[in-house]
């Protein structure tokens, strides 16, 4: 039982950063943009709210844990926003391949993280004596008395204020797409943008919106990576392929945010289960590791077989939109 309790916990806390991503890319593909640059936007993320809570925590005398929580937060947002805004503006304004963008948008910003980490590992006295834990302390903070409750308290009251704040977003995100006017139009310029465009919806300004409001999401998954699953340090590469199961989670979850929930579970669970399963070889794990992505492509193709439209890709995914065209 204790096994199987500490195994659930691990899986959800591997899974919360992939289900920021997901949230983040199901939003930006609804409106027909697919960016391949959500792993580099994870790291710049987590970067940016790293060295925001560092630069204040040393030029503070007496750091206060909520204010480094607010401030990294903030730095994350705007470093994620404007990955995706640079993305925005070479795949709508100036009509680049959305894959080249993506995947060299996903370059930068690993280059980036790992660059500044270095550079602030040097400023803390070597590498890897970077902590912020005055901050860290803010996003770890749990619900001390519902935690004690048997079983329940250790399976759903021990994490951190970004995991709870994970599935609130994924919640909100699917509600504005299938119960509001906005997540009407955003999904018809995805599925149509000619015809969105003709209906009189600004089929840019939802692009745009949708984009950068999908990498602040996905840029929140490196922060919780950095400050909560981590303690407030740095490492290099260390995250992963998590922003690419991300992508692929999105794909499992039908391109529904909620379904996501359960998803990044799976994905969180599957991603940890080789450490799990004794007398695996090097090479078992590998395959064990390959799990997350066969899921993927089973899905992918069960769902391609269905006839709900629910169910399938925005049918401009990843085809930008000529006005002149229409």
């Amino acid at each position: 039982m204790n096994i199987l309790m500490t195994f659930i916990q691990k899986a959800i806390a591997q899974g919360v950063a992939i289900l920021f991503g997901a949230t983040g890319e199901t939003l930006t593909e609804k409106s027909g943009n697919l960016n391949l640059g959500i792993p580099g936007i994870m790291y710049m993320g987590g970067i940016a709210g790293l060295m925001g809570a560092f630069f204040y925590e040393n030029h503070t005398t007496d750091p206060i844990p909520l204010a480094g929580m607010l401030i990294s937060l903030l730095c994350t947002l705007v470093a994620a926003s404007i990955g995706g805004l640079i993305y925005s503006f070479l795949t709508i304004t100036l009509r680049a391949n959305q894959n080249v963008v993506g995947l060299a948008l996903t370059t930068f910003g690993v280059g980036f993280g790992n660059f500044f980490g270095g550079s602030i590992s040097k400023l803390a006295g070597g590498v890897g004596q970077i902590s912020v834990a005055t901050t860290a302390k803010a996003y770890r903070a749990s619900f001390p008395v519902l935690s004690k409750i048997p079983v329940l308290g250790q399976l759903l009251f021990t994490y951190g204020f970004l995991t709870y704040l994970s599935v609130i977003i994924a919640v909100i995100v699917t509600f504005m797409l299938l119960r509001t006017r906005v997540g009407l139009n955003l999904r018809a310029v995805g599925e149509s943008p000619a015809t969105a465009d003709a209906a009189g919806i600004h089929v840019s300004l939802y692009k745009y919106v949708a984009t950068v409001c999908g990498a602040a999401i996905a840029g929140l998954g490196g922060l919780y990576y950095v400050m909560e699953y981590l303690g407030g340090t740095w490492s290099n590469n260390s995250f992963g392929d998590r922003g690419w199961l991300a992508i692929a989670l999105v794909i499992l979850a039908t391109w529904n945010p909620v379904h996501a929930i359960w998803g990044s579970l799976v994905f969180g669970g599957l991603y940890i289960l080789d450490i799990y399963i004794p007398g695996l070889s090097r090479a078992g794990k590998e395959l064990v590791k390959m799990l997350p992505y066969v899921v993927t492509i089973i899905v992918l193709i069960i769902t391609s077989k269905r006839s709900k439209l629910e169910n399938q890709p925005p049918a401009s995914l990843g085809n930008s939109y000529f006005r002149e065209e229409r």
